[in-house]
């Protein structure tokens, strides 16, 4: 395959993470140790977790859900949206009692916010009882740096600048269950102008097809039957090699994999969704017919502002022609309401193209300034109350045209891939379509992990409700 631009870490630091996670499990060895991880914010932190998570239980701690009992607290963090961050502050402060209660507690802060310039200072000022904050790009050092807190009085910070590294064969300690994640590249090189993800997360770096293709080869051995391949822009991913390799080369690829039936991928700019992946999707037999295609905002002056690299006319040009080749496709998407100098013309441009296109389903947010983005500096920055009334207003008409579209599949058949339980109805098990509808029915654990038929009895706004035929 492809060679990369970027280095690889070495091979000699990865032997040497091992024997540090190997100094810690002979540590801790005889005492039942304990962790507990909280995370903020998207897969890719949630899928970071998940290696945490793998870290810890190779050095020999288990994982509990009761804080309390932990001997080891983990936040890996988002900084995305502020109110992450306030909640973070919050949840850390609420530890110092535990702290003075039990003084071998560990508390580390990791993730995306410990990126931002100032914020660890900050941390180790405010809350000095934290014994570990480390970042996004070192996230493979965790054994190293746990140790190192073990063994020091003080507070250990790692955060580094540095980017373009790539690690294979971090352990990772994945939710039991039908679905995976899997990473295929790092980074944004996008800027868009309120996002603050290229500063924290760094710029775009693609795994190399061979390391994902095994990883999913053994997701598929270990019983998974879906995998969603996961990217700041997976449209982008192989760009960064020195002979170009495209995404719906290694869409291609995975499609051929035996043992997985379903693969989705998130998430696609649209500026790099090419005819050719659009083609993919259309002729493989499992890539999900579904696509969360984030449009921002309806309005061509504000488009232009976020630095998002296409208009609204080039969005409805490429909605047809993905419409046209998948008939069946959900599109779901992103907007953000109240970007500076957001004029009701503006919100009325955002609120026809969610008309126009209509969208299964949309996540809808207030534009939250980030410290360090083009657009925290920008002038007219509009009043909260205006955010939260147009707000209020796309979310009526999005639910309203989701509701339409559920209404549709009424006494229709649906495939639905069995997840488990629902976490709504205990009487229910629940699973989702192709085209991603969340479907509640009755059934039995022996369904769990495979692909049933299912009557829609009951449409809803965001779910449905069926009979197993």
């Amino acid at each position: 395959m492809s060679n990369r631009k970027t280095v690889d870490i070495s091979k000699e630091e990865i032997q040497e993470q091992k024997e540090y996670i190997d100094n810690i499990k002979e540590l801790i060895k005889g005492r039942s140790l304990k962790y507990h991880i909280i995370t903020y914010g998207c897969q890719m932190n949630i899928h970071d977790s998940e290696k945490l998570a793998g870290m810890l239980n190779s050095m020999g701690y288990t994982e509990t859900s009761d804080q309390a009992e932990a001997d080891l607290i983990l936040f890996n963090t988002c900084c995305v949206r502020e109110n992450a961050e306030h909640r973070v502050y919050g949840n850390v402060g609420a530890l110092y009692l535990n702290k003075q209660q039990n003084p071998n507690l560990i508390i580390g802060i990791c993730g995306c916010m410990m990126q931002q310039r100032d914020v660890s200072d900050y941390i180790t000022k405010k809350f000095p009882f934290v014994d570990l904050i480390f970042g996004t790009h070192n996230l493979h050092r965790f054994p190293k740096l746990l140790l190192e807190a073990m063994d020091s009085r003080q507070t250990v910070v790692e955060v580094l600048d540095e980017e373009g590294r790539i690690v294979e064969n971090v352990p990772i300690i994945r939710n039991l269950g039908v679905t995976a994640w899997t990473t295929i590249m790092y980074g944004c090189d996008n800027f868009c102008s309120y996002c603050i993800v290229p500063y924290v997360r760094g710029r775009e770096r693609s795994r190399q097809p061979s390391d994902i293709l095994d990883e999913i080869n053994q997701l598929a051995e270990e019983g998974y039957k879906e995998v969603t391949l996961l990217g700041q822009n997976v449209n982008s991913y192989g760009k960064d090699f020195n002979e170009p390799y495209y995404f719906s080369n290694l869409l291609r690829y995975i499609d051929r994999v035996d043992g997985i039936e379903r693969i989705r991928f998130m998430t696609s700019h649209p500026k790099d969704l090419s005819k050719d992946l659009i083609l993919a999707m259309a002729e493989s037999e499992k890539v999900c017919e579904h696509l969360h295609l984030p449009i921002q905002s309806g309005s061509n002056r504000i488009l232009k502002q976020m630095n998002r690299g296409y208009s609204r006319e080039n969005y409805l040009e490429l909605v047809n022609e993905i419409r046209h080749q998948i008939p069946n496709i959900a599109i779901t998407t992103d907007i953000i309401v109240g970007f500076p100098g957001e004029t009701e013309e503006d919100f009325a441009d955002t609120l026809d193209m969610v008309e126009k296109v209509r969208y299964d389903s949309a996540f809808t947010f207030i534009y939250s300034q980030r410290t360090g983005t083009p657009a925290a500096k920008m002038s007219k920055q509009i009043d909260e109350n205006i955010k939260k009334e147009r707000l209020q207003k796309l979310m009526d008409v999005q639910g309203k045209i989701s509701k339409e579209i559920n209404d549709k599949a009424h006494d229709t058949i649906v495939d639905v891939l069995v997840e488990g339980l629902s976490k709504k109805r205990d009487d229910m098990y629940t699973g989702r379509t192709p085209q991603n509808k969340l479907v509640n029915f009755a059934a039995d654990h022996n369904t769990i992990g495979n692909i049933v038929k299912v009557k829609i009895t009951q449409p809803k706004t965001w779910t449905l409700e069926g009979i197993m035929i």
